[in-house]
């Protein structure tokens, strides 16, 4: 059977795959689309394995919330460039993640890859995407919220994003709470909620510094008190000063609101992956010199 431009367009409109892959599987099948879509998936799968290797540490923070507020979910979705983070068909299958990690209610990101996208897993999506894109694509992981109050969500930049559940208040406070988790990435909501362990290795290493000092030991004691109380103030949420306005602590924003934050979740894109440093000078004298 003769193939058509025609035929290599539709095929490209449907896959996304170049035209040369494209005439190449109709070609290979005779002229059916459908057994052409599917020697490309298979071709795709191929070239998404070898990229599977290749450090994926930018990308994006997608979100959803239900229709009744009461229910979020933020997804990070990574890529090897900042280029392809901003690329419509990158974006597109984040946010499509996203719904899927709301609506289907997966476990985990493995439970996540087997819900459908129209007539694909996530999993086809992203080896789809990945020719198409020519990038390695990870679905990293979510997190998720639920709330008999108010959900606070926040996306800065679609690099940080943040969900906080909140009780009292309203969604604006809510909405300013997400925003401060994100520039001062809070570790926990309060003080009771640090781990004893921490506590304790913080306040050996005060302790240790202090008596380097040779002051009396009720001093040292004093000292000791004092930063280790500013050293939680600064990892918890409540003990921070409030990003708009510093002479107000969030936990006194908080009690002006008659509010109480039950939890909060944040995810920046890229956190806890090693980067290859790129040194552009070496990868051209390699080139030179056929290293």
């Amino acid at each position: 059977m003769a193939v058509t431009a025609a035929m290599v367009k539709e095929l490209r409109d449907r896959t996304g795959a170049g035209m040369m892959e494209c005439k190449k599987a109709l070609v290979e099948t005779n002229g059916d689309i459908d057994a052409a879509i599917d020697y490309l998936r298979k071709s795709g799968l191929a070239q998404a394995d070898k990229k599977a290797s290749r450090v994926a540490a930018e990308g994006r923070i997608a979100l959803s919330l239900s229709e009744d507020g009461k229910q979020a979910v933020m997804v990070e979705v990574n890529c090897e460039t900042d280029f392809v983070a901003k690329d419509e068909n990158f974006n597109s299958f984040a946010d499509a993640v996203a719904v899927n990690a709301l609506s289907q209610g997966p476990a985990d990101v493995e439970a996540l890859l087997v819900t459908r996208i129209g007539d694909e897993t996530v999993e086809q999506a992203r080896q789809a995407l990945v020719n198409k894109i020519g990038e390695n694509v990870q679905v990293r992981r979510f997190a998720r919220i639920a709330s008999d109050g108010t959900i606070g969500a926040y996306v800065h930049g679609g690099k940080i994003g943040v969900l906080v559940d909140l009780s009292g208040g309203d969604e604006t406070l809510a909405r300013d709470l997400a925003m401060h988790i994100a520039a001062l990435n809070p570790e926990y909501v309060s003080d009771e909620d640090v781990p004893a362990a921490i506590i304790a290795r913080e306040k050996d290493i005060l302790v240790a510094q202090a008596e380097s000092s040779g002051k009396p030991a009720e001093i040292i004691e004093k000292m000791v008190t004092g930063r280790l109380r500013k050293h939680l103030a600064g990892i918890t949420l409540l003990g921070q000063a409030f990003v708009k306005d510093g002479d107000l602590t969030v936990g006194k924003l908080v009690n002006q609101k008659n509010a109480s934050v039950n939890g909060f979740e944040r995810l920046a894109v890229g956190e806890g992956i090693e980067k290859k440093e790129a040194n552009f000078a070496d990868e051209v004298m390699q080139q030179v010199t056929g290293g």
